[in-house]
C-alpha cells in the first residue's frame, strides 16, 4: 500500500508545498505510489532468470497504456508491477554473470530517485553549481587514480559508446588543428580486434576509418605493433587501448603504446569501460602502468563501480582541448560564465541530467576503501572461481584472468550444448551464464563484478551441472 499522506507530507518537510497543477491535478496519489514502490523494490532480491517475453504477449497482458484519459495512477503502476517489470531481468544478481553485469549499491539506486526528483540541469553551472561540484569530486577521485594532474576534468555522459565518440572526436580535431588539415585519405584511428564493438561504430560516425592492429600472443595490444601500424598508416591520429577488455578482461600494455604513440603526435585514448575500475584495486595497479600519460579515459560507473544506469566517467587530461571542440555557442548562451566548470563544453551534448549523482553520494556514504574491497571481492572470486576450474577434471580454463572474467570450456560439447545448458540455467532462475567465442571457438564466460557474488556458490553450480553428458541436458 502506498505510504499514507501524513508519511509523505512528513517527507517533504522543509521544503515548499506545490499547489495543484491545473492541467495534471494533484499528483500526491501517485508521487506517493510510486516512490513507495521504489523504496522497497530498492531493498528486495532480484534473480537472473530469463523472463522475455514476445511484444505481442505483452500487448495482450498490458493493452493500449496510451490513452487520451489515461489509466490512472494505480492502474499505471499495476501494469508495470505485475507485467511489465517481470519481463525484465535484474542485472544485480549475485549469480548474473554475464556480460558486464549492473551491481550497484542500494544507496546509489536510492539517490538516482533524488536526482530525479530534484530535477536539476547539469550542463551548465549556472544552473546546477552544486550537482556539478559533487560530480566533479567523484571524476577527481578518478583522475587521482589515473595519476592525472591536477587541471585533468571530465564529465558524466550516457556510456562507453557516448564517451568514446566524444574523445575520439577532440582527438581527430586536435590532429587537424596540429598536422595542417585533414589528410587527403581521412584519418584513422588504431586499435585491436580485441577492443569494444563501440569504437568501430564511433569511426564510422566521424569518418575515420579504422586500422586494425595486431594483438601479441596473450591478447595484448603493444607499442611495436601500433609502431608498424602507424609507419604503414601516416594517417592515423589516434588509438584506443583497452584498459580490460569486455570479452576476455585483458588489458593491453598501455606503457608501450602511450610512448609509440606520443612520439608520432597520436593521441591516446584509454577504453576502461569495463576495467577501468580496477585502477582502485591494489593487486591489478601494475597492470595499468602508463595510464598515467595518456590524454583521454572512459570507465562506466554502472558496470564495476556500483551505480545505476546510465553513467560514464569521461575524462581529458587536457580539459581545455575538449573544449575548444565540444563547447556550444548560441545568443541564448552568451551569458554562460566560461570561466566555471560547464559540463556540456567536455561531450557532445547540451542537455543532461546529473547522473554522476548516484556515484558520488554512494562514494560519500561508503568511502573510497569500501569501493576498493568491492573491486577486489570480484577480483578474488574470480581467482578462485579460476583456479577450481583449472584443477577439475571436466572442465578447462582458457586462459588466465587478468581482471575479473573467466573463459572456460568443456570438452565434448558443441556450440549447441552450451546454448541448451546456458538456457536451461537462465530460465531456472540459477545463474546467468552465456556462451561467447575466443580464438574462434565458442567458450562460457564468467564476468565477476557484483562484491556478493559467492564463488562456492558457482563453483557448486558448474559442479552439479556441467559433469552431465550433452544428452541429459
Amino acid at each position: 500500500m502506498p505510504p499514507s499522506e501524513a508519511a509523505f507530507t512528513s517527507a517533504v518537510t522543509g521544503a515548499q508545498r506545490r499547489a495543484p497543477s491545473p492541467i495534471w491535478g494533484d499528483e500526491r496519489e501517485a508521487v506517493s505510489a510510486a516512490l513507495h514502490w521504489a523504496a522497497t523494490y530498492a531493498v528486495e532480491g532480484s534473480d537472473p532468470k530469463a523472463t522475455m517475453r514476445s511484444a505481442d504477449a505483452l500487448l495482450a497482458d498490458a493493452g493500449e497504456t496510451i490513452t487520451p484519459q489515461g489509466l490512472g495512477a494505480a492502474r499505471a503502476l499495476e501494469i508495470f508491477d505485475t507485467i511489465l517489470r517481470p519481463a525484465t531481468r535484474s542485472t544485480d544478481d549475485p549469480m548474473n554473470l554475464a556480460y558486464i553485469p549492473c551491481a550497484p549499491t542500494r544507496a546509489a539506486v536510492a539517490f538516482d530517485t533524488v536526482v530525479s526528483a530534484a530535477n536539476i540541469y547539469g550542463g551548465l553551472w549556472e544552473g546546477g553549481a552544486g550537482a556539478i561540484f559533487a560530480e566533479n569530486q567523484a571524476l577527481r577521485w578518478i583522475a587521482d587514480l589515473l595519476g592525472w594532474p591536477a587541471e585533468a576534468a571530465g564529465v558524466f555522459v550516457s556510456g562507453g559508446t557516448s564517451g568514446n565518440l566524444s574523445a575520439l572526436a577532440v582527438a581527430r580535431e586536435q590532429a587537424r588543428a596540429r598536422r595542417g588539415g585533414r589528410p587527403e585519405e581521412g584519418w584513422a584511428v588504431a586499435c585491436a580486434s580485441t577492443a569494444h564493438s563501440s569504437n568501430v561504430t564511433v569511426a564510422k560516425v566521424l569518418d575515420m576509418t579504422v586500422v586494425e592492429v595486431p594483438i601479441d600472443d596473450a591478447g595484448h595490444l603493444t607499442g611495436p605493433a601500433l609502431a608498424a601500424a602507424i609507419t604503414q598508416f601516416p594517417n592515423i591520429c589516434a588509438v584506443v587501448v583497452s584498459a580490460g577488455t569486455t570479452n576476455a578482461g585483458l588489458v593491453d600494455d598501455i606503457a608501450s603504446v602511450v610512448d609509440v604513440a606520443h612520439a608520432h603526435d597520436v593521441w591516446v585514448h584509454v577504453d576502461g569501460a569495463y576495467g577501468g575500475a580496477a585502477l582502485a584495486a591494489p593487486s591489478v595497479r601494475h597492470l595499468f602502468d602508463g595510464i598515467e600519460k595518456a590524454d583521454s579515459f572512459i570507465v562506466d560507473p554502472h558496470k564495476w563501480l556500483f551505480a545505476p544506469y546510465d553513467c560514464c566517467a569521461l575524462l581529458y587530461r587536457d580539459p581545455h582541448a575538449a573544449a575548444s571542440i565540444h563547447a556550444q555557442h548560441a545568443a541564448y548562451l552568451d551569458s554562460i560564465d566560461r570561466g566555471e566548470s560547464n559540463p556540456s563544453d567536455l561531450a557532445a551534448h547540451l542537455s543532461r541530467r546529473v547522473r554522476g549523482l548516484p556515484l558520488w553520494y554512494s562514494l560519500a556514504t561508503h568511502g573510497t576503501d569500501k569501493y576498493s574491497e568491492a573491486i577486489e571481492a570480484g577480483l578474488a572470486a574470480s581467482r578462485k572461481v579460476a583456479d577450481w576450474i583449472g584443477a577439475s577434471t571436466h572442465l578447462e580454463l582458457v586462459l588466465e584472468p587478468e581482471l575479473s572474467v573467466v573463459l572456460f570450456r568443456r570438452p565434448g560439447w558443441s556450440d549447441a550444448d552450451y546454448r541448451r545448458w546456458s538456457r536451461k540455467l537462465a530460465l531456472e532462475g540459477t545463474m546467468l551464464c552465456v556462451p561467447t567465442r575466443h580464438a574462434e571457438e565458442m567458450v562460457l564466460r564468467l564476468a565477476f563484478v557484483n562484491p556478493d557474488t559467492d564463488p562456492d556458490h558457482v563453483i557448486a553450480v558448474l559442479d552439479q551441472t556441467m559433469r552431465r553428458p550433452p544428452a541429459e541436458l
